[in-house]
């Protein structure tokens, strides 16, 4: 099933694994697909001397390996063929488990890992399209290395239908813990972990083996484009650079395409994520992933930023480039049916509304993009805007307004998301002109209003716009002095990848003269 390329590639990145792994497949004889698994299995086998393959007729309707080491149990399990996006994560599952892998966590984050108890079986059910399942398959699978309480499930929900509609999957990526839901959407390291930590408790974490207290020149909270700029910029004028984040390439992962990057005619979100750390990783520049911060103190010469797990790190400058985050209706209803027919991310979620009706909150680019995206394959797609009139570009309504399956509604407030106790079922509109409010039934509802600045820990320190962004001044200063902001999270107009590059080299330019001139 594999093409020669691939099988040469392949066998490369496994000319040095040390140790012997086998997958061991449970398939049912009559399932057309089992042929398929055992052949995908039987070429990537091939790649190497120390990979082999055991096959094991099974009494259900199974389509499932588990990958042993030496012999014993890594805890991963892929139920289905790992194709597409997923192929990654099985390369990397086998790396991984050999110790391999840039993708390891750091021992910080493996320490609470490790200290996760109880017996935990996760499953995560995917779509092999989906471009932000695989950060979360090979999440899980590392966590299943490190703590032998934990297992992993991968589970291709287009294989296992029945069991997709049983559990109430209508998101991907759908993270289950022994049968509860537990995650819906992208996730970081960080945020998975600390989900898993607020289920299951955890062993005390021996702070006096671990360094639990850093210190730089400049410190950047943030890894997107903007966080990765004024790293960059602060690391080539010879200072010693640290940087915290929940994940290098913060939201611009969640995009597929760029095209206006100028130079750069078109590359992926995934792809600028993965320039963005090998660009840092030229410098001398100390990155801390999965970090989400718990609290500030930015007033005096030291600067403290406190991270979940009781690391500190400490600096005189501080650069916040925290990016946004999806901004939601915080309207009843919507927390509850989050991965249940509410869904932020039309390219990995639209396959599951195909030939149903759904809404898109939001006329904005994103919202109108959305929307044609899901005519191609939804029966009926409505556009609800708040405002009078669409904000998205015009040849992007012009496009929608062509489409038969598209009915835009603007001067329109969703006030209530509905559903049944296990799906949406509608939504509750009211007509910001007359008052009158009525229900809109459908399956799903794609919010798409934007994004909320991520500036909840540094607020009360700093001041702060009505929306929450942080204030700046033309160099990027804040109100406190040595502490700086840029991209998304700041005020600057314009929310733009390009536009939060400058925003970051600013920052530490800002930065280096402050200090050059003895400010801080």
């Amino acid at each position: 099933m594999l093409d020669t390329s691939t099988l040469q590639q392949v066998t490369e990145i496994f000319r040095n694994l040390e140790a012997d792994y086998t997958f061991r497949i449970s398939y049912a004889p009559l399932r057309e697909e089992s042929n398929q698994l055992i052949a995908f299995l039987n070429d990537f086998a091939s790649t190497s001397a120390r990979l082999n393959v055991e096959k094991h007729e099974a009494e259900t309707d199974d389509l499932s390996f588990t990958i042993l080491k030496n012999g014993k149990d890594t805890g991963i399990t892929f139920r289905g063929i790992p194709n597409g996006h997923e192929f990654t994560s099985l390369l990397l599952a086998v790396l991984n488990a050999d110790g391999k892998g840039k993708n390891l966590p750091d021992e910080g984050i493996a320490r609470r890992i490790r200290a996760l108890q109880g017996d935990i079986h996760l499953q995560t059910y995917v779509s092999l399209t989906c471009t932000n399942c695989p950060d979360v398959v090979q999440t899980l699978n590392i966590m299943s290395l490190a703590n032998p309480n934990i297992r992993h499930e991968m589970v291709d929900g287009a294989l296992f239908q029945d069991e997709v509609n049983k559990q109430g999957v209508q998101a991907v990526p759908s993270v289950f813990a022994n049968g509860k839901l537990l995650h819906v959407g992208r996730g970081s390291m960080g945020e998975l972990l600390e989900k898993l930590e607020a289920v299951y408790p955890s062993t005390p974490i021996d702070v006096n083996s671990q360094p639990v207290h850093r210190t730089f020149d400049v410190l950047v909270v943030g890894g997107g484009p903007a966080g990765a700029s004024a790293a960059i910029y602060s690391a080539r004028k010879g200072l010693k650079v640290g940087v915290i984040a929940e994940r290098i390439g913060g939201q611009v992962k969640e995009t597929v395409g760029i095209e206006n990057l100028i130079s750069v005619p078109h590359t992926t979100g995934s792809q600028l994520a993965d320039d963005l750390r090998t660009h840092l990783t030229q410098y001398p520049i100390e990155l801390f992933e999965n970090r989400r911060v718990e609290s500030a103190d930015l007033k005096g010469k030291d600067k403290q930023i406190l991270v979940k797990g009781g690391e500190t790190f400490s600096a005189p400058a501080v650069i916040i480039a925290t990016g946004a985050g999806w901004r939601r209706l915080n309207v009843p209803g919507e927390a509850e049916y989050i991965g249940r027919g509410v869904a932020f991310c039309p390219h990995c979620d639209g396959p599951f509304y195909a030939g149903k009706e759904v809404a898109v909150v939001g006329g904005g680019n994103s919202g109108i993009e959305a929307a044609i995206d899901l005519a191609g394959i939804c029966k009926k797609v409505t556009v609800i805007e708040f405002l009078d009139t669409l904000k998205a570009d015009q040849v992007l309504q012009d496009k929608a307004r062509s489409l038969s399956n598209v009915e835009i509604i603007t001067f329109t407030q969703t006030t209530e998301v509905i559903g049944d106790g296990e799906k949406v079922t509608s939504l509750r509109l009211k007509n910001r002109g007359n008052g009158e409010e009525r229900n809109l039934p459908l399956d799903g509802v794609f919010v798409q209003i934007g994004l909320s600045a991520n500036s909840q820990p540094f607020c009360e320190e700093l001041e702060t716009s009505p929306i929450g962004e942080i204030m700046i001044d033309t160099h990027c200063r804040t109100n406190l002095l040595g502490v700086y902001a840029a991209g998304d999270v700041s005020s600057v107009p314009y929310k733009q990848i390009i536009i939060a590059m400058g925003e970051g080299a600013k920052a530490a330019l800002s930065a280096f003269d402050d200090r050059m001139r003895g400010n801080f």
